[in-house]
């Protein structure tokens, strides 16, 4: 990534309105772009958390594995978004991992000890990375009271609406989701099975509510879905 893109990219997150030209030269200055090839691991469980990646291209998933190994993806990521940050809050070890999904992927690399100088200088900043940590929080703790709470038909339901409404492109009176995710993965996202995600997925499209494929689904009518 040329400098001038590597900039403009940075200033386009709100968690960087607050600082002046001169700080954003300075995030630019120590930023470090690196490409990596699908299916790489960007980081492991219990990596030292001293890198905050910015995701410029492809598609990245977080998750950890549980006592029996199995993989529980926690997030799905896309382009403008961030993640690794917690060492920015006394995160020493990883406690999950990033995994490059079905296409290369490529990440502005930032040190945490480079960010930290940068809030010791501007408090705006701290109060900025306070509320995405604290979002993020947020959203985590519904996740998890959607997994004890709900059942595994409402969980996917709502994961596609969610996905929809986040990434989805209307035509005509229908929402289009592109996706490059397998059953699989959608299983892991919900905490639910593959044959249970086959199983909804086919009761969804057989009551005309969905369409789907490998790489796409169509809502028929958000309202209906439920």
């Amino acid at each position: 990534m040329k400098a001038t893109s590597k900039l403009e990219f940075l200033s386009q997150f709100p968690l960087f309105d607050v600082l002046s030209q001169e700080e954003l030269m300075y995030l630019d200055n120590f930023t470090e772009a690196k490409t990596y090839k699908k299916y790489d691991h960007i980081f492991q469980e219990d990596e030292a958390s001293d890198t905050i990646y910015f995701l410029t291209k492809g598609v990245i998933k977080l998750g950890s594995h549980s006592n029996d190994g199995r993989e529980v993806i926690k997030n799905i990521l896309h382009p403008h978004a961030m993640f690794g940050e917690l060492g920015l809050v006394g995160e020493e070890r990883r406690q999950g991992f990033a995994e490059v999904m079905n296409e290369p992927a490529e990440c502005l690399l930032l040190k945490v000890s480079d960010f930290k100088k940068l809030m010791d200088q501007n408090h705006k900043l701290c109060f900025n990375v306070i509320n995405l940590v604290g979002g993020k929080l947020r959203k985590a703790e519904s996740r998890l009271e959607s997994l004890i709470f709900k059942d595994a038909r409402a969980r996917i339901i709502d994961f596609l609406k969610d996905s929809v409404e986040k990434r989805g492109r209307r035509v005509g009176f229908e929402m289009l989701l592109k996706h490059s995710l397998t059953q699989q993965d959608i299983a892991n996202i919900t905490g639910t099975s593959r044959q249970t995600v086959t199983s909804v997925l086919n009761d969804l499209r057989k009551s005309d509510l969905i369409y789907f494929n490998r790489r796409n689904i169509l809502i028929r009518d958000m309202q209906k879905l439920a």
